[in-house]
């Protein structure tokens, strides 16, 4: 499985290219084998999260970035379905309110960060201030920024400075503890057309489509162009992104388990050591138990 790590982490954008990511892989795996070994990671995963909450040292925020109908919220299903859902937050991220345009872009995500020892998913994120203003730069004229009196006046520089708040905030985050997953989950254009038409067809997955959901596919080029560069300023070794393979859901579910399975792993987490005094308590509290 560590292959499977390897071959989908970037943690320098140098010389990144999404060409180079097969959306349709899935190793040498089985698809008849897929519930078991899905089962299995969650089991171990699900075993790590009660010594992260124990250890209270860390929290662990897990990012899904991707097209419509790649499957994010499926995979989020899936592969936090074993865990304890007290120790886990899931925020999905809609047009920004009100109110969070009356702050800058990373507020909303930030005050949505999972406390020590929990786990926080987020079903898109401050990423979409990379992504989608970049598509539609006509957005950002709702964020009343100074200096931004058109989309004229988001140039280079002004994009520049974005990515840099990002890596910068992230960094933050790694170095107090925040440990930071990035998944962009890779569909071909070609799947997600059988995916949409299968909501069409579908009248209990009618609710699912919308017909902004084609609008947005006119973009599809754009779109990728933003991932890349997204994923090209914002990969580090402290907070890499994931390019996972997302035509084949079971295998997406598969490797996104891993690495989570593997972050977790690497935290080395441990169960605090009561000190002596508190276990002689302990052991005068089982007297008092055994006796009664």
């Amino acid at each position: 499985m560590k292959d499977i790590i390897n071959k989908f982490k970037i943690t320098s954008g140098e010389k990144f290219s999404l060409k180079d990511f097969d959306p349709a892989y899935s190793a040498d795996l089985k698809k008849e084998d897929a519930e078991a070994i899905l089962a299995d990671l969650i089991q171990q995963a699900a075993s790590l999260q009660s010594a992260l909450y124990a250890d209270n040292r860390y929290a662990l925020l897990i990012l899904f970035q991707a097209m419509d109908a790649a499957g994010k919220d499926g995979a989020i299903s899936h592969t936090l379905s074993g865990l304890n859902p007290q120790g886990c937050e899931v925020y999905s991220f809609k047009q920004p309110s009100a109110e969070e345009l009356d702050h800058d872009f990373l507020w909303r995500h930030y005050k949505a960060l999972p406390e020590f020892g929990r786990i926080g998913v987020h079903n898109r994120s401050h990423y979409e201030n990379v992504l989608v203003t970049k598509v539609h730069p006509e957005l950002l004229l709702n964020e009343r920024l100074p200096g931004l009196k058109s989309v004229k006046d988001a140039g280079k520089e002004f994009w520049q400075a974005r990515y840099e708040s990002i890596r910068s905030v992230e960094k933050h985050l790694y170095n107090n503890g925040t440990i930071i997953i990035k998944f962009f989950l890779n569909l071909s254009k070609g799947e997600q057309k059988e995916r949409f038409l299968k909501r069409i067809d579908d009248p209990e997955k009618n609710w699912k489509f919308s017909a902004a959901d084609i609008y947005e596919r006119e973009f599809w080029d754009d779109y990728m162009k933003a991932y890349e560069k997204a994923i090209k300023e914002t990969s580090t070794g402290q907070c890499p992104w994931y390019v996972i393979p997302a035509d084949k859901k079971w295998f997406t579910r598969i490797a996104i388990s891993t690495i989570i399975l593997d972050t977790l792993k690497g935290l080395n987490l441990k169960y605090p050591v009561l000190p002596k005094e508190e276990k002689e308590k302990l052991e005068e509290a089982k007297k008092v138990l055994m006796e009664h």
